[in-house]
Protein backbone atom coordinates (compact mmCIF):
# COMPACT_ATOMS: atom_id res chain seq x y z
CA UNK A 1 0.00 0.00 0.00
CA UNK A 2 1.48 3.32 -1.02
CA UNK A 3 1.72 6.23 1.35
CA UNK A 4 1.39 9.91 0.76
CA UNK A 5 5.17 10.25 0.80
CA UNK A 6 5.31 7.76 -2.06
CA UNK A 7 3.66 10.21 -4.43
CA UNK A 8 5.51 12.73 -6.61
CA UNK A 9 6.12 15.95 -4.67
CA UNK A 10 6.18 18.52 -7.46
CA UNK A 11 5.68 18.54 -11.17
CA UNK A 12 8.74 17.66 -13.23
CA UNK A 13 10.08 20.45 -15.44
CA UNK A 14 12.99 19.81 -17.81
CA UNK A 15 16.19 21.79 -17.10
CA UNK A 16 14.79 23.09 -13.83
CA UNK A 17 16.96 22.30 -10.79
CA UNK A 18 14.03 23.10 -8.51
CA UNK A 19 12.08 20.05 -9.73
CA UNK A 20 12.83 16.30 -9.77
CA UNK A 21 14.82 15.06 -12.77
CA UNK A 22 13.19 14.62 -16.15
CA UNK A 23 13.12 11.12 -17.58
CA UNK A 24 15.55 12.27 -20.32
CA UNK A 25 18.15 13.08 -17.67
CA UNK A 26 17.69 9.71 -15.97
CA UNK A 27 18.13 7.94 -19.30
CA UNK A 28 21.35 9.85 -20.01
CA UNK A 29 22.77 9.22 -16.54
CA UNK A 30 22.16 5.48 -16.74
CA UNK A 31 23.24 5.50 -20.38
CA UNK A 32 26.69 6.81 -19.49
CA UNK A 33 27.09 3.95 -17.01
CA UNK A 34 26.15 1.45 -19.72
CA UNK A 35 28.39 3.08 -22.32
CA UNK A 36 31.39 2.91 -19.98
CA UNK A 37 30.74 -0.79 -19.55
CA UNK A 38 30.61 -1.91 -23.17
CA UNK A 39 31.71 0.66 -25.78
CA UNK A 40 35.29 -0.63 -25.82
CA UNK A 41 34.51 -4.38 -25.96
CA UNK A 42 35.31 -4.76 -29.70
CA UNK A 43 38.72 -3.22 -28.93
CA UNK A 44 39.78 -5.77 -26.32
CA UNK A 45 41.88 -7.82 -28.80
CA UNK A 46 43.56 -4.64 -30.11
CA UNK A 47 44.17 -3.41 -26.56
CA UNK A 48 45.71 -6.78 -25.68
CA UNK A 49 48.14 -6.37 -28.57
CA UNK A 50 48.88 -2.69 -27.86
CA UNK A 51 49.79 -3.37 -24.23
CA UNK A 52 51.71 -6.53 -25.23
CA UNK A 53 49.82 -8.74 -22.78
CA UNK A 54 47.26 -11.56 -23.00
CA UNK A 55 43.48 -11.56 -23.25
CA UNK A 56 42.89 -12.83 -19.73
CA UNK A 57 44.60 -9.75 -18.29
CA UNK A 58 42.77 -7.27 -20.50
CA UNK A 59 39.48 -9.03 -19.80
CA UNK A 60 39.93 -7.81 -16.23
CA UNK A 61 38.96 -4.39 -17.57
CA UNK A 62 35.44 -5.85 -17.55
CA UNK A 63 35.44 -8.01 -14.42
CA UNK A 64 37.44 -5.60 -12.22
CA UNK A 65 35.22 -2.73 -13.35
CA UNK A 66 32.18 -4.74 -12.28
CA UNK A 67 33.77 -5.78 -8.98
CA UNK A 68 34.65 -2.21 -8.01
CA UNK A 69 31.18 -1.09 -9.12
CA UNK A 70 29.68 -3.63 -6.74
CA UNK A 71 31.74 -2.37 -3.81
CA UNK A 72 31.02 1.27 -4.58
CA UNK A 73 27.29 0.70 -4.72
CA UNK A 74 27.29 -0.33 -1.07
CA UNK A 75 28.78 3.09 -0.22
CA UNK A 76 27.00 5.23 -2.81
CA UNK A 77 23.50 4.33 -1.63
CA UNK A 78 23.95 5.32 2.05
CA UNK A 79 25.93 8.44 1.11
CA UNK A 80 23.10 9.58 -1.15
CA UNK A 81 20.54 8.84 1.56
CA UNK A 82 22.58 11.09 3.86
CA UNK A 83 23.69 13.91 1.52
CA UNK A 84 21.27 13.65 -1.41
CA UNK A 85 21.22 12.19 -4.92
CA UNK A 86 22.31 15.37 -6.74
CA UNK A 87 25.72 16.09 -5.11
CA UNK A 88 26.73 12.42 -5.15
CA UNK A 89 25.95 12.15 -8.86
CA UNK A 90 27.83 15.35 -9.71
CA UNK A 91 30.99 14.31 -7.84
CA UNK A 92 30.81 10.82 -9.33
CA UNK A 93 30.86 12.20 -12.86
CA UNK A 94 33.82 14.47 -12.01
CA UNK A 95 35.81 11.47 -10.75
CA UNK A 96 34.75 9.50 -13.83
CA UNK A 97 36.16 12.22 -16.08
CA UNK A 98 39.49 12.16 -14.22
CA UNK A 99 39.65 8.37 -14.52
CA UNK A 100 38.78 8.43 -18.22
CA UNK A 101 41.59 10.88 -18.91
CA UNK A 102 43.88 8.42 -17.11
CA UNK A 103 42.86 5.50 -19.32
CA UNK A 104 43.62 7.58 -22.42
CA UNK A 105 47.10 8.52 -21.18
CA UNK A 106 48.06 5.12 -19.70
CA UNK A 107 51.24 3.61 -21.11
CA UNK A 108 51.01 0.14 -19.60
CA UNK A 109 48.29 -2.37 -18.74
CA UNK A 110 48.63 -1.93 -14.97
CA UNK A 111 48.11 1.83 -15.11
CA UNK A 112 45.23 1.40 -17.52
CA UNK A 113 43.50 -1.13 -15.25
CA UNK A 114 43.97 1.15 -12.24
CA UNK A 115 42.19 4.03 -13.97
CA UNK A 116 39.65 1.63 -15.42
CA UNK A 117 38.73 0.56 -11.89
CA UNK A 118 38.41 4.22 -10.94
CA UNK A 119 35.97 4.67 -13.82
CA UNK A 120 33.60 2.35 -11.95
CA UNK A 121 32.50 5.33 -9.84
CA UNK A 122 30.01 6.02 -12.62
CA UNK A 123 27.99 3.14 -11.17
CA UNK A 124 26.38 5.93 -9.15
CA UNK A 125 24.36 6.70 -12.28
CA UNK A 126 22.53 3.37 -12.27
CA UNK A 127 22.11 3.21 -8.49
CA UNK A 128 20.82 6.72 -7.97
CA UNK A 129 18.59 6.88 -11.02
CA UNK A 130 16.65 3.92 -9.57
CA UNK A 131 16.65 5.50 -6.12
CA UNK A 132 15.43 8.83 -7.51
CA UNK A 133 12.56 7.09 -9.28
CA UNK A 134 11.58 5.31 -6.07
CA UNK A 135 11.73 8.68 -4.28
CA UNK A 136 9.22 10.05 -6.76
CA UNK A 137 6.62 7.29 -7.26
CA UNK A 138 5.14 4.16 -5.56
CA UNK A 139 6.55 0.64 -6.11
CA UNK A 140 4.34 -0.52 -9.00
CA UNK A 141 4.79 2.79 -10.82
CA UNK A 142 8.52 2.62 -10.06
CA UNK A 143 8.77 -0.70 -11.92
CA UNK A 144 7.03 0.87 -14.89
CA UNK A 145 9.17 4.03 -14.83
CA UNK A 146 12.41 2.05 -14.40
CA UNK A 147 11.32 -0.01 -17.38
CA UNK A 148 10.88 3.08 -19.53
CA UNK A 149 14.18 4.58 -18.36
CA UNK A 150 16.12 1.42 -19.10
CA UNK A 151 14.28 1.01 -22.41
CA UNK A 152 15.66 4.37 -23.49
CA UNK A 153 19.03 3.47 -22.03
CA UNK A 154 19.04 0.22 -24.04
CA UNK A 155 19.89 2.25 -27.12
CA UNK A 156 23.35 2.82 -25.63
CA UNK A 157 24.47 -0.82 -25.40
CA UNK A 158 22.82 -1.38 -28.76
CA UNK A 159 24.87 1.22 -30.61
CA UNK A 160 27.83 1.47 -28.22
CA UNK A 161 29.76 -1.60 -29.42
CA UNK A 162 28.97 -0.70 -33.03
CA UNK A 163 30.43 2.78 -32.57
CA UNK A 164 33.33 1.33 -30.59
CA UNK A 165 34.20 -1.13 -33.35
CA UNK A 166 34.11 1.58 -36.03
CA UNK A 167 36.20 3.97 -33.91
CA UNK A 168 38.72 1.21 -33.24
CA UNK A 169 39.22 0.46 -36.93
CA UNK A 170 39.37 4.16 -37.87
CA UNK A 171 41.39 5.69 -35.03
CA UNK A 172 42.50 2.95 -32.64
CA UNK A 173 41.18 1.87 -29.25
CA UNK A 174 41.96 5.21 -27.55
CA UNK A 175 39.10 6.82 -29.49
CA UNK A 176 36.57 4.87 -27.43
CA UNK A 177 37.76 6.49 -24.22
CA UNK A 178 37.88 9.94 -25.81
CA UNK A 179 34.21 9.39 -26.64
CA UNK A 180 33.51 8.45 -23.01
CA UNK A 181 35.20 11.66 -21.83
CA UNK A 182 33.10 13.85 -24.13
CA UNK A 183 29.85 12.11 -23.20
CA UNK A 184 30.82 12.44 -19.54
CA UNK A 185 31.20 16.21 -19.92
CA UNK A 186 27.78 16.50 -21.54
CA UNK A 187 26.19 14.35 -18.82
CA UNK A 188 27.73 16.51 -16.07
CA UNK A 189 26.13 19.59 -17.59
CA UNK A 190 22.75 17.86 -17.87
CA UNK A 191 22.82 16.74 -14.23
CA UNK A 192 23.80 20.24 -13.13
CA UNK A 193 21.02 21.86 -15.15
CA UNK A 194 18.14 19.44 -14.57
CA UNK A 195 18.51 17.05 -11.65
CA UNK A 196 16.74 18.48 -8.64
CA UNK A 197 17.06 16.74 -5.30
CA UNK A 198 14.57 13.91 -4.70
CA UNK A 199 15.74 12.58 -1.32
CA UNK A 200 13.95 15.35 0.58
CA UNK A 201 13.95 15.02 4.36
CA UNK A 202 16.15 11.90 4.40
CA UNK A 203 19.38 13.23 5.90
CA UNK A 204 19.75 10.27 8.23
CA UNK A 205 23.01 9.74 10.06
CA UNK A 206 25.15 6.80 8.95
CA UNK A 207 24.77 5.22 12.39
CA UNK A 208 20.99 5.37 12.00
CA UNK A 209 21.23 3.69 8.61
CA UNK A 210 23.55 0.98 9.90
CA UNK A 211 21.12 0.16 12.71
CA UNK A 212 18.43 -0.48 10.08
CA UNK A 213 20.64 -2.77 7.97
CA UNK A 214 19.70 -5.94 9.91
CA UNK A 215 16.02 -5.41 9.12
CA UNK A 216 16.81 -4.92 5.43
CA UNK A 217 19.29 -7.80 5.20
CA UNK A 218 17.06 -10.02 7.31
CA UNK A 219 14.18 -9.73 4.86
CA UNK A 220 13.69 -12.90 2.77
CA UNK A 221 11.84 -10.78 0.21
CA UNK A 222 14.85 -8.47 -0.18
CA UNK A 223 17.20 -11.41 -0.67
CA UNK A 224 14.79 -13.13 -3.03
CA UNK A 225 14.65 -10.15 -5.35
CA UNK A 226 18.40 -9.52 -5.02
CA UNK A 227 19.37 -13.08 -5.94
CA UNK A 228 16.87 -13.17 -8.78
CA UNK A 229 18.35 -9.98 -10.20
CA UNK A 230 21.88 -11.31 -9.67
CA UNK A 231 21.31 -14.63 -11.42
CA UNK A 232 19.20 -13.09 -14.19
CA UNK A 233 21.79 -10.44 -14.99
CA UNK A 234 24.59 -12.95 -14.39
CA UNK A 235 24.02 -14.51 -17.79
CA UNK A 236 24.51 -11.07 -19.37
CA UNK A 237 27.65 -10.26 -17.38
CA UNK A 238 29.14 -13.64 -18.29
CA UNK A 239 28.39 -12.71 -21.89
CA UNK A 240 30.24 -9.40 -21.47
CA UNK A 241 33.30 -11.24 -20.21
CA UNK A 242 33.36 -13.95 -22.85
CA UNK A 243 31.65 -12.71 -26.01
CA UNK A 244 34.58 -10.58 -27.32
CA UNK A 245 36.81 -13.66 -27.15
CA UNK A 246 34.19 -15.90 -28.79
CA UNK A 247 33.58 -13.39 -31.56
CA UNK A 248 37.27 -12.83 -32.27
CA UNK A 249 38.89 -16.21 -31.61
CA UNK A 250 36.04 -18.65 -32.33
CA UNK A 251 34.09 -16.90 -35.09
CA UNK A 252 36.99 -14.75 -36.42
CA UNK A 253 34.95 -11.54 -36.67
CA UNK A 254 36.48 -8.10 -37.34
CA UNK A 255 36.05 -5.38 -34.66
CA UNK A 256 33.35 -3.53 -36.60
CA UNK A 257 31.35 -6.71 -37.35
CA UNK A 258 31.83 -7.92 -33.78
CA UNK A 259 30.50 -4.58 -32.57
CA UNK A 260 27.28 -5.17 -34.47
CA UNK A 261 26.88 -8.70 -33.09
CA UNK A 262 27.65 -7.59 -29.53
CA UNK A 263 24.58 -5.35 -29.65
CA UNK A 264 22.32 -8.44 -29.81
CA UNK A 265 21.25 -8.40 -26.14
CA UNK A 266 20.38 -4.71 -26.34
CA UNK A 267 17.80 -5.39 -29.07
CA UNK A 268 15.98 -7.79 -26.76
CA UNK A 269 16.54 -5.53 -23.76
CA UNK A 270 14.79 -2.61 -25.42
CA UNK A 271 11.77 -4.78 -26.20
CA UNK A 272 11.78 -6.29 -22.71
CA UNK A 273 11.92 -2.84 -21.12
CA UNK A 274 8.99 -1.70 -23.24
CA UNK A 275 6.96 -4.72 -22.13
CA UNK A 276 7.93 -4.03 -18.52
CA UNK A 277 7.02 -0.36 -18.74
CA UNK A 278 3.74 -1.10 -20.50
CA UNK A 279 2.43 -4.07 -18.52
CA UNK A 280 4.15 -4.27 -15.10
CA UNK A 281 1.31 -2.50 -13.28
CA UNK A 282 -1.33 -4.81 -14.78
CA UNK A 283 0.61 -8.10 -14.61
CA UNK A 284 2.40 -7.51 -11.31
CA UNK A 285 6.05 -7.49 -10.32
CA UNK A 286 6.50 -11.18 -9.49
CA UNK A 287 4.80 -12.59 -12.55
CA UNK A 288 6.72 -10.24 -14.83
CA UNK A 289 10.01 -11.32 -13.25
CA UNK A 290 9.09 -15.00 -13.64
CA UNK A 291 8.16 -14.57 -17.29
CA UNK A 292 11.42 -12.76 -18.03
CA UNK A 293 13.62 -15.35 -16.33
CA UNK A 294 11.81 -18.18 -18.14
CA UNK A 295 12.46 -16.53 -21.52
CA UNK A 296 16.18 -16.17 -20.82
CA UNK A 297 16.47 -19.74 -19.52
CA UNK A 298 14.69 -21.17 -22.54
CA UNK A 299 16.98 -19.35 -24.95
CA UNK A 300 20.14 -20.44 -23.13
CA UNK A 301 19.06 -24.07 -22.86
CA UNK A 302 18.39 -24.15 -26.61
CA UNK A 303 21.77 -22.52 -27.33
CA UNK A 304 23.53 -25.04 -25.09
CA UNK A 305 21.94 -27.86 -27.09
CA UNK A 306 23.10 -26.26 -30.35
CA UNK A 307 26.67 -25.96 -29.05
CA UNK A 308 26.69 -29.55 -27.84
CA UNK A 309 25.45 -30.69 -31.26
CA UNK A 310 28.28 -28.81 -32.98
CA UNK A 311 26.04 -26.46 -34.99
CA UNK A 312 27.51 -23.23 -33.64
CA UNK A 313 27.34 -20.26 -36.01
CA UNK A 314 27.64 -16.51 -35.31
CA UNK A 315 24.04 -15.87 -36.36
CA UNK A 316 22.71 -18.67 -34.15
CA UNK A 317 24.88 -17.74 -31.19
CA UNK A 318 24.18 -14.01 -31.17
CA UNK A 319 20.59 -14.48 -32.35
CA UNK A 320 19.68 -16.57 -29.32
CA UNK A 321 21.55 -14.15 -27.07
CA UNK A 322 18.66 -11.75 -27.81
CA UNK A 323 16.65 -13.85 -25.34
CA UNK A 324 19.04 -12.77 -22.57
CA UNK A 325 18.30 -9.11 -23.26
CA UNK A 326 14.56 -9.71 -23.62
CA UNK A 327 14.32 -11.65 -20.37
CA UNK A 328 16.46 -9.20 -18.43
CA UNK A 329 14.51 -6.26 -19.81
CA UNK A 330 11.35 -7.76 -18.33
CA UNK A 331 12.80 -9.14 -15.09
CA UNK A 332 15.31 -6.57 -13.84
CA UNK A 333 13.13 -3.42 -13.61
CA UNK A 334 10.57 -5.40 -11.60
CA UNK A 335 13.12 -7.17 -9.40
CA UNK A 336 14.76 -3.80 -8.67
CA UNK A 337 11.41 -2.21 -7.86
CA UNK A 338 10.69 -5.14 -5.57
CA UNK A 339 13.88 -4.83 -3.56
CA UNK A 340 13.49 -1.04 -3.32
CA UNK A 341 9.98 -1.45 -1.91
CA UNK A 342 11.18 -3.43 1.11
CA UNK A 343 12.26 -0.24 2.92
CA UNK A 344 11.22 2.81 0.83
CA UNK A 345 12.85 5.23 3.29
CA UNK A 346 16.19 3.53 2.58
CA UNK A 347 15.76 3.40 -1.20
CA UNK A 348 19.33 4.54 -1.86
CA UNK A 349 20.79 2.00 0.56
CA UNK A 350 18.62 -0.81 -0.80
CA UNK A 351 19.51 0.15 -4.37
CA UNK A 352 23.21 0.15 -3.51
CA UNK A 353 23.13 -3.17 -1.68
CA UNK A 354 21.00 -4.78 -4.36
CA UNK A 355 23.24 -3.45 -7.09
CA UNK A 356 26.34 -4.62 -5.24
CA UNK A 357 25.00 -8.15 -4.96
CA UNK A 358 23.90 -8.16 -8.59
CA UNK A 359 27.04 -6.66 -10.09
CA UNK A 360 29.37 -8.42 -7.66
CA UNK A 361 27.98 -11.74 -8.85
CA UNK A 362 28.28 -10.51 -12.41
CA UNK A 363 31.94 -9.65 -11.89
CA UNK A 364 32.62 -13.17 -10.71
CA UNK A 365 30.79 -14.74 -13.64
CA UNK A 366 32.55 -12.42 -16.08
CA UNK A 367 35.94 -13.45 -14.73
CA UNK A 368 34.97 -17.14 -14.76
CA UNK A 369 33.82 -16.83 -18.37
CA UNK A 370 37.15 -15.33 -19.48
CA UNK A 371 39.07 -17.98 -17.55
CA UNK A 372 37.01 -20.94 -18.83
CA UNK A 373 37.23 -19.90 -22.47
CA UNK A 374 41.01 -20.03 -22.25
CA UNK A 375 40.86 -23.82 -22.05
CA UNK A 376 39.21 -24.21 -25.44
CA UNK A 377 35.91 -25.83 -26.29
CA UNK A 378 34.62 -23.02 -28.46
CA UNK A 379 31.68 -21.08 -27.09
CA UNK A 380 30.33 -23.99 -25.00
CA UNK A 381 31.89 -22.99 -21.63
CA UNK A 382 30.37 -19.53 -21.91
CA UNK A 383 26.95 -20.78 -22.99
CA UNK A 384 26.79 -23.40 -20.23
CA UNK A 385 27.64 -20.78 -17.61
CA UNK A 386 24.94 -18.45 -18.91
CA UNK A 387 22.36 -21.25 -18.93
CA UNK A 388 23.14 -22.25 -15.34
CA UNK A 389 22.82 -18.67 -14.11
CA UNK A 390 19.50 -18.10 -15.86
CA UNK A 391 17.98 -21.34 -14.51
CA UNK A 392 18.95 -20.29 -10.96
CA UNK A 393 17.09 -16.99 -11.48
CA UNK A 394 13.90 -18.94 -12.20
CA UNK A 395 14.37 -20.94 -9.00
CA UNK A 396 14.84 -17.84 -6.81
CA UNK A 397 11.81 -15.94 -8.10
CA UNK A 398 9.68 -19.07 -7.65
CA UNK A 399 10.76 -19.08 -4.00
CA UNK A 400 9.68 -15.44 -3.69
CA UNK A 401 6.30 -16.21 -5.25
CA UNK A 402 5.83 -19.24 -3.01
CA UNK A 403 6.57 -17.25 0.13
CA UNK A 404 4.28 -14.42 -0.98
CA UNK A 405 1.40 -16.85 -1.46
CA UNK A 406 2.09 -18.51 1.89
CA UNK A 407 1.91 -15.15 3.65
CA UNK A 408 -1.22 -14.23 1.72
CA UNK A 409 0.30 -11.01 0.33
Amino acid sequence: MSTKSDQPRVQVTFLDRASPPHIVTLVCVTGLSALAMNVFLPSLPAMTEWFATDYRLMQLSVSLFLAVSAGLQIVIGPISDRFGRRPVLLWSVVLFLVATAGTILAQDATTFLAFRMMQAVIAAGMVLSRAAIRDMVPAEQAASMIGYVTMGMALVPMVGPMIGGVLDEAFGWHANFVLLFLVGLATFWLIWADLGETAVGRAARFSDQVRQYPELLGSPRFWGYCLTAAFSSGSFFAYLGGAPYVGTEVFRLSPSVLGVYLAAPAVGYALGNYISGRFSVQIGINRMVLLGTLITSAGMVVLTGIELAGFSRPTLFFGLIVSVGLGNGMALPNANAGLLSVRPQLAGTASGLGGAIMIGGGAGLSAIAGWALGFGGGALPLVALMAASSVLSVATILLVIRRTKRLGQ
